[in-house]
């Protein structure tokens, strides 16, 4: 009597859906877009009330209209810096958060546990912040587009688009390196107050770096921040303090950076697996 062999088992582990999960990436990409569609009115339109509020304060109570900045309307030029940073902020809050309160809850092995590459579990959680970040830009684009006397007319469309796209990125993976770093919410408060907000109040947002000292010119170039709004805003203006060439390439640059230490992080799975 002959006895058929035992099935030959795949070792423990080893994937067997493809090259790309493409089903699971999709559903981690909508889990990170409705966990902030739930409370839009606390992550898409708030943001965007702000952005008013700021523009109120610097064009109307600062000199009113009739200011000019390198030759332009400040509320022209003022604008793209706003969208800007709050693109920037609302796509690094967005991935931070999402990592860091499934940590503290402990359900961050619901993520990890399912059939997910390293790499597909950052394409979603950066996805999920660059959709929230555009999300709130085109909000507070649409607010300054119905607003009187605000113009965002675009002059250079690649550049928005090159630009928006780059700094959501750039935002989303920081925030997904601080969100594993974090171990508490007073960790990913320290990043946000001490390096997101003051790169971004000090990047020519409302200013242009033309009317600094050449010294502190120089310092500028240093802040990667700088490059994604001095590119945004030539999409829209025509002009630039810095080299276009330089700023998309700096931007690239630290985005592949981010990339390359984000995905090492995940799959060694630095702070998150316990």
């Amino acid at each position: 009597m002959q006895h058929s062999s035992p099935p030959v088992l795949s070792e423990p582990g080893v994937r067997r859906i493809g090259f790309m999960n493409l089903y699971g990436l999709w559903t981690l990409y909508l889990k990170e877009v409705r966990r902030f569609n739930k409370v839009w009115l606390q992550t898409i339109l708030a943001p965007a009330v702000t952005t008013l509020l700021f523009m109120a304060i610097f064009a109307l109570a600062l000199g009113g209209s009739g200011r000019v900045t390198a030759g332009i309307n400040f509320e022209r030029f003022l604008a793209p810096g706003l969208i800007m940073m709050a693109i920037i902020q609302n796509a690094f809050q967005n991935t931070t958060s999402s990592i860091l309160i499934s940590k503290i809850q402990g359900n961050i092995v619901d993520v990890l546990m399912p059939p997910l590459s390293p790499g597909e579990l950052l394409i979603g959680f950066v996805f999920g912040g660059i959709t929230r970040g555009l999300l709130v830009g085109a909000a507070v684009w649409l607010a300054f587009f119905l607003a009187p006397g605000v113009e965002v007319t675009i002059s250079h469309g690649w550049t928005v688009l090159y630009f928006s796209l780059t700094a959501a990125a750039m935002l989303s993976l920081l925030g997904v390196l601080t969100g594993i770093w974090a171990e508490k919410f007073d960790h990913s408060s320290a990043v946000t107050n001490f390096i997101v907000v003051p790169l971004s109040l000090l990047s020519g947002t409302f200013y242009s770096i033309e009317r600094l000292p050449e010294a502190w010119q120089q310092v500028s170039h240093f802040n990667p921040f700088f490059y994604l709004i001095d590119g945004f805003r030539y999409g829209f203006i025509g002009r630039m303090d810095g080299d276009l060439g330089a700023g998309v390439a700096v931007t690239l640059g630290i985005n592949i950076v981010l990339w390359i230490v984000c995905h090492q992080l995940l799959k060694q799975g630095y702070r998150l697996k316990a």
